[in-house]
């Protein structure tokens, strides 16, 4: 494949930070660490965040008037890029007529029509406001459906701060070098059983002693220690277990939903989980999560049945109206067979040059989801992911901002293409990125 000359604008680019700079500094003084999530305060990488003030198609802006061709994407749920026309007309229209009922209203039965209709795995659903409250809810499901309070987690998997849940897991946690949090009783972590990935075994000799374990959860895609792609045997095999030993399996799909296909990755492998988590990509840049099965267990949840779970904001119809937006957008015919194909464009053409020059490098990637590894090994499991190369990932990640590109702040994130990006955008990236590899590796 063709290797794209960097243009000279590029090469002389170089951002300035002094107006973030000054924002992060008052902000410190207001929140912890100046920021509402950990990862966004730039610990991993050098200087400090960026300001952003505006977003459009594939494209970010800061306070300091930088612009910034983003494979961030708001961290996924942006698959149709910033500021879709559609996603703002849907929203600006719900808004005229108010923000919050605390009612039904009628799109959420248009949004819940759109996703079961289209999605094999599920009968019913139910949205909450976040991905971590889809997986707090599916949990307290799982276990009043089974009357069992244990659950099998996989070292790597991250499933929000769910207290029992954040047990050596991924995603920030791994950013601070961490793996676990301060507040969680012990009594509650040790809910928890954490195996490592990719080892069928294990969970067998398990399941095979214990009759207490509720559910089983994973990420089918992991997607917040590096990109963890795991063996589809590996996924049918967790599927016969938990139907053997009478076990739930929940796919948390907060990033893989939507993403690798409409069905996600149920539908990608063809498995039928008990229970799926949804997340922020249903909103369209609004938040949103949701959980749904089918109907012998979702039939569990109140006022149905005798498992509670309640939100004011759940199903608020701002939301609501832009993840229609964007679910009619992502059912167009060849959708994901295009977001597939620039994906395969963008990773390829970086791969060429890398093993022209033979980098101890490699871009994994299913759907529109890639990850930097510097390794050329397959990684699926997160104790293969050489932690000391994070330093190369800081300079990476550094030399790119000051070329345009952004990339999230850590090394262990994910990076997503979406439906904005177009292939001049590609090309562009590509350019940037194969001479930043020439500088770092």
């Amino acid at each position: 494949m063709e290797i794209f000359v960097v243009s000279k604008k590029s090469e002389e680019m170089k951002i300035t930070r002094k107006k973030s700079n000054k924002l992060f500094k008052e902000a410190k003084k207001m929140f912890p660490g100046g920021v509402h999530s950990p990862v966004r305060a730039f610990k991993s990488v050098s200087g400090s965040p960026l300001f952003i003030t505006k977003g459009k198609g594939s494209r970010i802006y800061d306070v300091d008037g930088n612009e910034f061709l983003d494979f961030c994407c708001s961290w996924g749920p942006l698959i149709l890029g910033h500021n879709n026309s559609s996603v703002r007309k849907h929203i600006t229209k719900a808004l005229a007529k108010g923000t919050s009922f605390g009612t039904p209203t009628p799109s959420g039965n248009e949004i819940g029509k759109l996703i079961l209709d289209n999605h094999r795995f599920m009968d019913k659903i139910r949205f909450v406001s976040s991905g971590t409250e889809a997986v707090m809810s599916a949990i307290r499901l799982a276990r009043g459906y089974t009357n069992k309070p244990k659950l099998i987690k996989f070292d790597g998997c991250y499933h929000g701060h769910v207290d029992s849940l954040l047990v050596k897991a991924g995603s920030g946690l791994a950013t601070f070098g961490v793996s676990t949090s301060a507040g969680i009783p012990e009594s509650l972590a040790q809910e928890t059983i954490v195996l490592p990935l990719n080892d069928l075994k294990a969970v067998e000799k398990v399941l095979a002693k214990r009759n207490d374990v509720a559910a089983i959860i994973i990420e089918p895609i992991p997607a917040n220690n590096g990109l963890l792609i795991q063996d589809k045997a590996y996924l049918k095999g967790l599927r016969k277990l938990c139907t053997k030993h009478k076990t739930l399996l929940i796919f948390d799909e907060v990033i893989s939903g939507f993403r690798v296909g409409f069905e996600g990755a149920a539908g990608y492998y063809n498995i039928q989980p008990d229970l799926i988590t949804f997340g922020k990509i249903i909103g369209g840049g609004m938040p949103v999560g949701a959980f749904g099965g089918k109907n012998k267990i979702m039939n569990h949840v109140a006022p149905l049945g005798n498992v509670y779970q309640a939100g004011t904001l759940s199903a608020n119809p701002i939301a609501l109206s832009a993840g229609i937006a964007m679910l009619k957008t992502i059912l167009k015919k060849n959708f994901f067979k295009t977001q597939e194909k620039k994906t395969k464009f963008f990773v390829e053409n970086i791969m060429t040059h890398v093993k022209k020059k033979g980098y101890e490098f490699s871009i994994q990637h299913i759907g529109s989801i890639f990850w930097f590894n510097f390794s050329k090994n397959r990684v699926c499991t997160s104790d293969q992911i050489d932690g000391s190369k994070m330093k190369i990932f800081s300079k990476m990640h550094n030399h790119l901002l000051n070329k345009g590109i952004y990339l999230g702040p850590s090394g262990y994130e994910v990076g997503f293409i979406s439906s904005a990006h177009t292939y001049d955008d590609l090309k562009h990236a590509i350019q940037i990125i194969t001479k930043t590899l020439d500088k770092v590796l």
